[in-house]
């Protein structure tokens, strides 16, 4: 065995023998791979995550505008009724979510400044759509959890989720300090 003298080292450490470890070679290679993807997922991930969001939104948002296709012509009916004392209903109401939904899908998706005002209509959409949880308690909590319709407007969370993600990357504004 060859030995090498290091500076400032108690002793001398073997030479290279010109073989690399099998595994250290792998586990050096999956860390670059790991990095290389990292930096990929910074680049697109959340401007696919900002479409997507607005897709979900401009289609759920233009079935409301088909009468008989949203499975939620009732309740949007119902919320808005009670959102505006009585003043909105029925077909006005699924019209006015429908131009809501849609307008905040298609300015997310059409992105720069535009998805910064859809973050805000999107937040006026959140409101309504969770509304019902206090308006319409009957309609979302069933005797043993909530119901279909409660489970409809509580996967919204990561919707909204989704738009807090979407947010920290559109809006603007002093960086955070460390």
């Amino acid at each position: 065995m060859t030995t090498v003298p290091v500076h400032g080292a108690a002793g001398v450490v073997p030479a290279s023998t010109g073989r690399q470890n099998p595994l250290r070679t792998l586990v050096v290679l999956e860390a670059r791979a790991e990095a290389a993807l990292k930096v990929s997922l910074q680049r697109w991930s959340i401007s696919a995550l900002r479409i997507a969001l607005g897709a979900v939104f401009v289609v759920f948002g233009a079935l409301k505008l088909i009468p008989g296709v949203s499975p939620v012509e009732a309740l949007v009916s119902a919320t808005w009724e009670k959102l505006t004392f009585g003043m909105v209903s029925g077909q006005a109401a699924l019209i006015a979510t429908a131009v809501i939904e849609v307008l905040a899908g298609a300015l997310l998706i059409a992105g720069g400044r535009l998805a910064r005002i859809g973050l805000v209509v999107l937040g006026l959409a959140f409101v309504g759509i969770l509304s019902p949880i206090v308006l319409l308690p009957a309609e979302v909590f069933g005797p043993v959890g909530p119901t279909l319709t409660g489970q409809y407007i509580f996967k919204n969370v990561v919707l909204i989720a989704a738009a807090l993600v979407v947010a920290s990357r559109v809006l603007h504004g002093p960086a955070a300090k460390r």
